[in-house]
């Protein structure tokens, strides 16, 4: 991996009507033909999401969607798609290119509701009155509009420096490993290479953990589970922290040295991309489980389910064997999260390495809104192996 992660990017999304110029403006702001143009209204029929390293705004996703204004049935749908975006938006765009701002208005209410920065521009101003535009807009959505012409590219660069000054305050993430460890710290990383593991790769969360405690001055010793003995015994003095994959917490729990620290991958990107505190308050829940009950278990990836996969066979495994057979379980993947979840008494999401910390979020947000316990899969999994309140969280 040469590139930042997906997840890791500023997210940036053009909302407006067919054919206001968004794929256009996309292709201005990138210097590229990043963006599928047509005449045609309703050519952008899904969000199309492209990495790009932007200047001065560094590594971001552009993400352009459907028309705010698509009709008939699969418009609904399109509209509902872009609907979601905002969910994972870091900054929005709204492009605005006619007389008729109902639909800007109520788009612009809802983004502000969501607490998501906001930019306003006026596109195609080659062939309409810019200042008249940005006159209404003002008046209108109460936004001081950017104006340009993606044709020409007039007015790009004054885009991309409304879009620097909106970065949020909140978006440099913070060290994933920082608040555990000092420089020249022995890091033992505990790393099960099972059927799961990318053959003759290391799984993104522990790529971005080694590259972190790096960053971070450490000496870091990597094993597979069946190793760690040998890893310790190799050692002058225990290590300072150790960081295990969760679903071999109890065996390392174990081996673990009363000096070391212990923590797992996913529990560390739980603190790092969403709400640490909501997790362990949510892992209570687990106590109050029935066999009558429905649990929720949300994975960022989609992938094929394979042997011992641990959403739908360790972590169910586990559920039922404290809680009882009955209990019932649905597992969804990437983004297909339910909007109700009143089905369910707890929702478990994994570390959430393929989304952004916004959407995550947003989830935790949507949980909490509707008075849902939730927690992630590493905190759930030292709830259920008896040692959530030895381990390291914060």
């Amino acid at each position: 991996m040469q590139q930042t992660p997906t997840a890791n990017r500023l997210h940036i999304a053009l909302f407006g009507r067919r054919n206001s110029g968004k794929s256009s403006l996309i292709n201005a702001l990138t210097g590229q033909d990043a963006a599928l143009v047509s005449d045609t209204p309703g050519t952008t029929t899904d969000p199309v999401y492209k990495a790009m390293e932007i200047h001065p705004l560094g590594p971001c996703v552009l993400i352009d969607t459907p028309g705010m204004d698509d009709v008939g049935e699969l418009g609904e749908m399109r509209v509902a798609r872009t609907r979601d975006v905002l969910d994972q938006t870091d900054i929005a765009i709204l492009v605005f290119a006619g007389d008729d701002l109902s639909a800007e208005q109520a788009w612009a209410d809802l983004v502000r509701a969501r607490g998501i920065p906001l930019l306003a521009v006026v596109n195609k101003t080659d062939a309409l009155d810019g200042d008249a535009l940005a006159a209404a807009v003002k008046e209108t959505c109460g936004l001081d509009a950017v104006q340009v012409s993606a044709k020409t590219r007039a007015g790009i660069a004054e885009v991309l420096e409304a879009l620097s000054r909106l970065i949020p305050a909140d978006f440099e993430l913070p060290s994933i490993t920082g608040h555990l460890v000092s420089p020249q710290d022995v890091v033992l990383l505990v790393m099960p290479q099972d059927i799961q593991a990318p053959k003759g790769r290391l799984i993104l969360p522990q790529v971005q953990t080694i590259r972190d405690l790096l960053d971070n001055r450490c000496i870091v010793l990597c094993v597979t589970t069946e190793n760690m003995d040998a890893a310790l015994s190799s050692l002058a003095k225990p290590p300072a922290l150790i960081i295990t994959d969760s679903q071999v917490f109890g065996t390392v729990w174990e081996k673990t040295p009363p000096e070391s620290r212990l923590t797992s991958f996913s529990v560390l990107l739980a603190r790092y991309k969403g709400d640490i505190d909501a997790f362990v308050a949510g892992a209570d829940a687990i106590d109050r489980l029935t066999s009558s009950d429905r649990v929720l278990i949300a994975e960022a990836c989609t992938h094929k389910p394979l042997d011992g996969d641990i959403a739908r066979v360790k972590l169910p495994a586990l559920l039922r064997k404290k809680v009882g057979q009955g209990l019932a379980i649905d597992v969804v993947g990437g983004r297909d999260f339910p909007a109700d979840l009143s089905p369910y008494a707890l929702v478990i999401h994994c570390g959430a390495c393929m989304f952004n910390r916004r959407y995550v979020l947003s989830r935790v947000q949507s949980a909490a809104e509707q008075g849902v316990p939730i927690t992630n899969y590493g905190v759930a999994i030292a709830k259920l192996t008896g040692i959530l309140d030895k381990i390291q969280t914060r």
